[in-house]
């Protein structure tokens, strides 16, 4: 009998445009180690090695660990999108990653990850099965938010105010609604994707300095303090 070393290959990073309006289908498969993921705004619906979990929105990085040849994919839905499609506030899942099992009923969930085992090929699966299930329609005020927010409207100190104004809401019901949807206030909504933009800048080799400039941050200090508070590591580390 001979024996030997079974070796796993390791497919790269790969995303593609869903099915499900707004979102990114993904997959990988984990070099094994630890493994560092930013918050973004966003929240999943990841299959991981056969089984359905769900990662609500991150206010810090998320730092976890798999075995090498651990097989994902997800639907990253756009960042307010996740919770009519899930039936649960954002803010019950900040921060937590927790079994589809738990939010859906037992049938349900088992019906979708039956459908998605079947299949040769689980991620396209995934992507399909779970379009067929979102029937809500876009929240017209979660999308107005949030282009407000991409729009820069919350950088000035008076930005919530305005802000809830234009909407006819008070501050305390803009951020209540912020939290359902986002899983964090208007402030922090900001921070995240605002620090998302500038590292997507300084990934293409441009100069923090130069990051700082170009999106809005006061100095390369301030970018350096934000990107460290939400991701555990200064940018130079982060990116290096």
């Amino acid at each position: 009998m001979q024996t030997g070393t079974v070796t796993v290959a390791v497919e790269p990073y790969r995303e593609r445009v869903a099915r499900v309006p707004g979102a990114d289908l993904w997959t990988r498969t984990a070099e094994g180690g630890e493994y560092r993921i930013l918050p973004d705004g966003c929240m999943d619906v990841l299959l991981i090695d056969g089984d359905l979990v769900v990662a609500g929105p991150d206010s810090h990085a998320w730092t976890g660990s798999a075995p090498r040849g651990t097989q994902y994919a997800g639907i990253r839905f756009a960042p307010g999108a996740a919770p009519g499609f899930l039936g649960v506030p954002a803010r019950e899942l900040l921060n937590e990653r927790v079994p589809l099992a738990d939010l859906w009923s037992p049938t349900r969930s088992r019906q979708l990850l039956d459908r998605i085992r079947s299949s040769p090929d689980p991620a396209e699966a995934l992507d399909v099965e779970v379009a067929k299930l979102v029937d809500e329609p876009p929240d017209l005020l979660v999308s107005y938010v949030l282009r407000n927010v991409r729009g820069g409207l919350l950088r000035g100190s008076a930005g919530v105010s305005k802000l809830a104004g234009t909407i006819g809401l008070s501050e305390r019901q803009l951020h209540r609604r912020c939290l359902d949807a986002f899983g964090y206030g208007p402030k922090m909504l900001d921070r995240v994707l605002w620090m998302n933009v500038a590292l997507d800048h300084a990934r293409t080799g441009l100069a923090l300095a130069d990051v700082a400039t170009l999106t809005g941050y006061a100095d390369q200090a301030h970018f350096t303090r934000d990107v460290k508070a939400l991701t555990g590591l200064p940018p130079k580390t982060l990116l290096g």
